[in-house]
């Protein structure tokens, strides 16, 4: 079912069969279908999905990861980025621009909740090229982002300047909406404009999107394509338990990690969800994707960028980690969510001129809150957790 689902979202909205090409003319095959059964055709094509690692895969990996944490990062330094995190994703902006990652119009084939249940037939339809995932082009200034969409007839004639509206009462940003969706870490809007293309016609859904670096929100607000009836775009940093939401608790139905906790301290990340599981309803959903370990970008560092185990920096300032599944499970079980989906993914680019394997590691999960959950209930489960 699952890849008869994803056939399905190769379609264009015209029903025409969207296709990425080879350089020899040959039409490549969609995302996640494409199996290495026979090893000794690896070269055939630039990318195999589903790959299975083997003990001997894992071992040298766990050695080079061991290798290249020997020599850690001064703890007064670390101190130092900790403070400065905000900062180096604001240069990190205004050097890249929105031109660093591609758009996501994997969203909805991966992560269809994104939106109610009656509309996930109509995000299926989209007109959306079956593109590469956006963190397989990281550090490749060459990719650019599509900055540009047809948004078809959406119309403006309703939007309005939610940044004045009152937050008393009942008064807030999407307060007359009955499905909301917030994206934390929504960086130049990567993910933020692909959901907005998908409310063209959908009524009565709100889209929150934030980040803690300033100049992402910026460019967020500044493309042209920016929908203030629809999308309410703010600076907030999760790392601070004291900085409110512009939106009450138990009031989303579906929250989006994608790409951003890596980028936070370990020590940091349970405060973060358990908050962040206080602002669903009973019944929604945290979708989840991020850096898996023994990804190659964890393998290349070098000595001396570590932080901690399994956490580096990098030359720009910015910060990451790298997952297990179990430790997302945990991390995730612990704030009273149940767990509907958690896949560790694993893929093997490949350079056909070089000759060289690349394997590419990231966690996918879905966790839902009970519909029983409410904050009461969650604070007496995380208290007995805790003990």
């Amino acid at each position: 079912m699952r890849f008869i689902r994803r056939l399905s979202a190769c379609y264009w909205k015209n029903n025409r069969f969207s296709q990425r090409f080879q350089s020899n003319g040959r039409p490549t095959a969609p995302l996640g279908s494409r199996f290495l059964l026979d090893p000794d055709k690896v070269f055939d094509h630039n990318m195999w999905d589903h790959i299975q690692w083997s003990q001997e895969d894992e071992e040298r990996a766990a050695e080079k990861a061991i290798e290249n944490s020997l020599v850690r990062i001064q703890p007064e330094l670390q101190d130092k980025y900790e403070r400065e995190a905000s900062k180096h994703w604001n240069e990190f902006y205004k050097t890249h621009q929105n031109n660093f990652f591609k758009d996501r119009n994997w969203l909805f084939m991966e992560f269809p909740e994104i939106l109610p249940e009656e509309e996930r037939e109509h995000c299926m339809k989209i007109d959306t090229r079956l593109c590469e995932d956006d963190h397989l082009c990281e550090n490749n200034p060459a990719v650019k982002t599509s900055s540009v969409h047809n948004f078809g007839s959406c119309s403006d004639d309703s939007a309005v300047n939610l940044q004045s509206v009152k937050q008393s009462g009942k008064e807030f940003p999407g307060s007359d909406a009955t499905y909301r969706i917030l994206e934390v870490g929504c960086g130049a809007g990567n993910s933020v404009f692909p959901i907005l293309r998908a409310l063209c016609n959908i009524p009565r859904v709100f889209l929150y999107c934030c980040d803690f670096a300033s100049k992402a929100v910026e460019l967020v607000k500044s493309h042209p394509f920016f929908d203030p009836s629809r999308c309410f775009a703010f600076v907030h940093d999760v790392c601070d338990d004291t900085s409110p939401y512009p939106f009450p608790e138990e009031s989303l139905d579906v929250i989006l990690l994608i790409f951003v906790l890596a980028s936070v301290h370990p020590d940091r990340t349970q405060g973060i969800i358990n908050r962040l599981a206080r602002l669903l309803k009973p019944g929604g959903m945290i979708l989840f994707r991020d850096r898996g370990r023994y990804d190659v970008t964890q393998l290349r560092f070098k000595k001396g960028f570590c932080l901690s185990e399994n956490f580096y920096m990098r030359r720009d300032g910015t910060r990451v980690y790298f997952f297990t599944k179990d430790e997302v499970h945990n991390l995730f079980s612990s704030a009273g969510l149940i767990e509907v989906q958690n896949e560790m993914v694993r893929r093997l680019q490949v350079n056909r001129k070089k000759r060289v394997k690349i394997h590419r590691v990231w966690i996918q999960s879905k966790f839902q809150k009970p519909l029983w959950l409410t904050r009461s209930k969650q604070e007496y489960a995380l208290h007995n957790h805790s003990s």
